[in-house]
C-alpha cells in the first residue's frame, strides 16, 4: 500500500463527481437487476426499512414489521419511499449522498491535520471511491447516514464545540447504540495530557477528573439521548425499547455473520437444542460483550484516546466489530470511514509491503468466507463445519492482528510526539552549529562531545564569539573550554 499521487487527485470537483458517478452507476444497475434477476441487489434490510416506513404512512407502528430493530426516525425519514414507482428508491439515494457528505467531513478532518488538498484529497478517495463503500450505500444500507454523524461529532469535537458534539453523539447512539463507545475516547481525551501525582487525594483527582468540558459532553449527549428516547416510547410504547435496544442483547442472528460467535448462535437458534445446549448458550452470549467493551470502551481510549483521538476511535471499532457477536459487511463501514485519518502517517504507508500484506489478508479472509456461505445458501451444502467456523476464526485472527498493527502503530507515533514536539526533541538531541571561522591552524576552538569525534582546540586558538550565531546542544553534550 502506497501514499496516493497528488497528480491524480487535484480537483476535488473531479473527485467527488467520480464519487457520485459510481453511485448513480450502481443503483442504476441495482434497480435493472432487481427486475431480470432472482438474486436481488437491493439488500433486504432495505425492505424492511421501507415496509416499516409504509407502515408509519399508513399511521401504525414501524415494528408492525417483523425484524424492524431500529429507531422509528429511519422509517421517517424514509416515507417518500411509501409514494410508489421510483420513490421506492429514494433511501437508496439519500444514503448514497451520504456517503459524499461523509467524504467531505473526511476531507475537512484531514486539511485540518495539516495536509494539502491534494494529499487530504487522495487519502479522503480511500473512502469515496472505494467500489465496497458504495456497494453497500447503493444497496440499501444505512451504515452511511450514521457514518455523517460520526464524522461530524468528530469534527465538532476537534474544533472545540463541546456542546454539538454531546447533541451528535446522543443522537448517534440513539440511531444505532454503537458509537457510544466514542464517548470514552473523548471523555479521557479532554482530561490533562500529565498524570496526576500520586500522592493526590481521590477526591481532588475526581474533581480533577469531572472538569467542565467532560461534564458538558456527558449531559448534553445524556439529554439528546434521553429527550429522543422519551419522545419514541411515548409514541410507540414498549416495542420501541424492546426492538431498538433490548432486542440487541440476546440477538443469536447467525446468517451472513462473519463473527467467529456464528456456529454457536446457529445452534442456539435451533429449536430442538438441549437443555444443555441453552445454557451454554446463555453463559456464551453473556460472555460475549466482556472482551469487545473491555477492549473498546476501557483499554484502547485509556491507551491511546490523549495523543490522537481519530486513531483511537478506529481502533475502538475494529475491536467492537472483530469482537461482536453479529458482524456483516455492513459493520465494515463503522471503522473504514477512519481510514483515511489513520493513513497518512500509518505503518501501512511508511511500510508498503505491510500495508499491502494487510489488504490482501482483509480481502481473502473475507472470500474464504463468503465462498463457504455461497456453498451453504445457494448450493445446500452443510459447511459450518469446519468451513463457516474456520474461515470465521481466520477472519477474526486477521482482524486482530490488523488491530495490533493500528495500535502498536498508535503509541510509536504517540511516543515520538506530534510533529511541533518531534522538531522540538530533535533540536534538544541534535547539535545545530554555526561555528566561528578556524584559525590557521584549523581548529575552532571547541571540543564537542557527542556522536560526532572529539575535536580538542590548539591552546593557542583564538574563538571570535561575534562569529557565533547560533549553538543548540543536547543534553549529553559538553563544551570543553581547552586549557
Amino acid at each position: 500500500m502506497s501514499s496516493p499521487n497528488p497528480s491524480l487527485f487535484s480537483s476535488p470537483t473531479f473527485i467527488f463527481l467520480l464519487a457520485f458517478v459510481l453511485r448513480a452507476v450502481l443503483l442504476v444497475y441495482g434497480i435493472y437487476q432487481d427486475s431480470v434477476s432472482a438474486l436481488k441487489y437491493t439488500d433486504i434490510d432495505y425492505y424492511v426499512f421501507t415496509d416499516a416506513a409504509r407502515a408509519v404512512s399508513r399511521g401504525s407502528s414501524p415494528y408492525t414489521r417483523a425484524t424492524y430493530r431500529y429507531t422509528p426516525l429511519l422509517a421517517w425519514i424514509l416515507l417518500p419511499t411509501s409514494w410508489g414507482g421510483l420513490w421506492f428508491h429514494f433511501g437508496k439515494t439519500i444514503f448514497a449522498l451520504s456517503d459524499l457528505i461523509a467524504g467531505w467531513l473526511i476531507l475537512i478532518l484531514l486539511k485540518r491535520r495539516g495536509l494539502h488538498e491534494a494529499r487530504a484529497l487522495g487519502y479522503a478517495s480511500v473512502w469515496l471511491l472505494n467500489p465496497m463503500v458504495a456497494n453497500i450505500s447503493t444497496r440499501g444500507s444505512s451504515e452511511g447516514f450514521l457514518c455523517v454523524l460520526v464524522m461530524a461529532l468528530l469534527w465538532a469535537f476537534e474544533t472545540r464545540q463541546i456542546l454539538l458534539s454531546g447533541v451528535l453523539l446522543g443522537l448517534s447512539v440513539h440511531f444505532k447504540i454503537y458509537p457510544f463507545i466514542y464517548g470514552a475516547s473523548m471523555l479521557w481525551a479532554l482530561g490533562p495530557a500529565t498524570k496526576t501525582s500520586p500522592g493526590t487525594a481521590i477526591f481532588q483527582r475526581t474533581l480533577q477528573f469531572m472538569n467542565r468540558d467532560r461534564i458538558l459532553l456527558v449531559a448534553t449527549s445524556l439529554i439528546t439521548f434521553t429527550v429522543l428516547n422519551i419522545l419514541m416510547y411515548n409514541i410507540y410504547g414498549s416495542p420501541f425499547l424492546q426492538h431498538t435496544f433490548l432486542h440487541h442483547l440476546t440477538r443469536i442472528d447467525h446468517r451472513h455473520n462473519f463473527s467467529p460467535y456464528n456456529t454457536l448462535l446457529y445452534l442456539s437458534s435451533a429449536q430442538s437444542t438441549s437443555h444443555f445446549t441453552k445454557s451454554s448458550s446463555f453463559s456464551f452470549e453473556s460472555f460475549a460483550f466482556v472482551p469487545q467493551l473491555l477492549l473498546s470502551t476501557v483499554l484502547i481510549p485509556i491507551a491511546l484516546a490523549k495523543r490522537d483521538l481519530p486513531r483511537t476511535m478506529l481502533a475502538q471499532t475494529l475491536a467492537f466489530v472483530a469482537f461482536n457477536k453479529v458482524c456483516t459487511s455492513q459493520y465494515f463501514l463503522w471503522y473504514l470511514v477512519f481510514l483515511p485519518l489513520y493513513l497518512p502517517d500509518s505503518a501501512l504507508i511508511r511500510r508498503p509491503g505491510l500495508g499491502t500484506t494487510a489488504l490482501a489478508l482483509w480481502i481473502i479472509g473475507q472470500a474464504a468466507w463468503l465462498q463457504q456461505a455461497y456453498e451453504l445458501e445457494f448450493l445446500g451444502k452443510s459447511t459450518f463445519v469446519p468451513g463457516l467456523f474456520a474461515t470465521s476464526l481466520g477472519f477474526f485472527v486477521i482482524n486482530c492482528w490488523i488491530l495490533g498493527v493500528i495500535v502498536a502503530d498508535e503509541r510509536d507515533i504517540a511516543n515520538k510526539g506530534s510533529p511541533d514536539e518531534a522538531s522540538k526533541q530533535s533540536a534538544k538531541s541534535e547539535r545545530v552549529l554555526v561555528m566561528p571561522p578556524a584559525s590557521e591552524n584549523g581548529s575552532t576552538g571547541f571540543a564537542i562531545k557527542g556522536k560526532e569525534p572529539v575535536r580538542r582546540a590548539r591552546a593557542d586558538s583564538h574563538i571570535d564569539t561575534s562569529n557565533l550565531a547560533k549553538v543548540h546542544l543536547g543534553p549529553r553534550d559538553r563544551v570543553l573550554k581547552s586549557n
